[in-house]
């Protein structure tokens, strides 16, 4: 089985150091992922006593322990890297997953959750700035995109131009099967623009 997730020399030894701090035999780690796939995915580690394992999670089995991951936060923790950074004050664990807001596409994912994937991994961040965000609401018969607007970028005077430059143009470079892009936000509601 391939690694799924990295876990750096230093994160292993910070983690084997809080796990015999346990004082529980075969005390592992597991890995989990609550709202995958969502804006709002966190990635979490905790403690796995003997027996909190789940049946279905994958091991990942490390010279010092094992790491649990949860079947279905799996996709989304494609290339994933746990590390540690040790300072004067101690140090920071870090989990860096940056497909657990959406999982890794290839060329064969369907055309949805490729849209979903730039949206989300490319051009939502550059929105969030602004409070805006853009949500994929259906795909039609003949590959237009129909997305909506929400946040700072409804009523924002500068939208058309936006969605028609940097929107479309994106996401019709990165996926040749889009035929357009249509945008169903109405623009005249201007309760929540950013200038």
């Amino acid at each position: 089985m391939s690694q799924i997730i990295e876990i750096t020399d230093s994160a292993q030894e910070y983690l084997a150091e809080l796990l015999a701090k346990q004082d529980v035999e075969g005390i592992g780690v597991r890995v989990f992922i609550t709202q995958p796939g969502t804006p709002y995915a966190e990635t979490c580690l905790a403690y796995c006593r003997p027996g909190e394992e789940e049946a279905t999670d994958e091991v990942v089995e490390l010279s010092r322990f094992n790491v649990y991951i949860e079947q279905n936060s799996a996709p989304f923790l494609e290339d994933a890297v746990v590390d540690f950074n040790a300072d004067r004050m101690g140090g920071q664990l870090t989990i860096k997953a940056p497909n657990a807001k959406m999982p890794q596409v290839s060329e064969d994912s369907p055309l949805e959750d490729r849209v979903n994937y730039i949206l989300f991994s490319e051009i939502n961040p550059g929105l969030a700035a602004h409070g805006g965000e853009i949500r994929l609401i259906q795909l039609t018969d003949d590959n237009v995109a129909v997305l909506q607007f929400g946040g700072g970028c409804q009523g924002c005077a500068a939208v058309d131009v936006t969605l028609k430059q940097g929107v479309e143009r994106t996401l019709i470079e990165r996926i040749p099967e889009l035929t357009a892009i249509r945008d169903v936000t109405d623009h005249s509601d201007t309760t929540n623009a950013y200038y």
